[in-house]
């Protein structure tokens, strides 16, 4: 009996922490804060998307880890200033090798923005808002 209650309570622990990404992104939504959903793609060394173009607004960076074989982040910085990362757009935690994650809500305004994986690592890519 109480390997059936240890095996059942494993099994809603992976369950719950498989569910609490896309939950996050419900919660986002449901807060009345109307973030996007960008979807960005990895591969080893590369964004697969090397230029975006967004308008004002708020946005929550999902962001695939597509094989690179290790874990993976996201950056994104104002192309002016490399080094002042918009910490809201951190993923969560690093991304998983074949797996997805998400950064918190982030408002950009117009402007000129640059991305890039420290981790994988990756070029610097621009990303436009108007």
């Amino acid at each position: 009996m109480k390997k059936v209650i240890s095996i059942l309570v494993i099994a809603l622990t992976f369950t719950v922490a498989g569910n609490a990404q896309e939950n996050m992104k419900k919660e986002a939504m449901m807060k009345g804060e109307k973030a996007q959903i960008v979807s960005l793609e990895q591969t080893k060394g590369e964004f697969t998307q090397k230029t975006l173009t967004l308008k004002e607004g708020s946005y929550v960076f999902e962001i695939s880890n597509n094989n690179v074989g290790h874990k993976v982040g996201f950056v994104l910085a104002p192309k002016a200033n490399p080094d002042a990362h918009i910490k809201t757009a951190y993923v969560t935690k690093a991304v998983e090798n074949n797996t997805k994650g998400i950064s918190n809500t982030t408002t950009l305004a117009k402007g000129e923005y640059i991305y890039f994986c420290p981790l994988n690592p990756t070029p610097q890519y621009t990303l436009i808002v108007k």
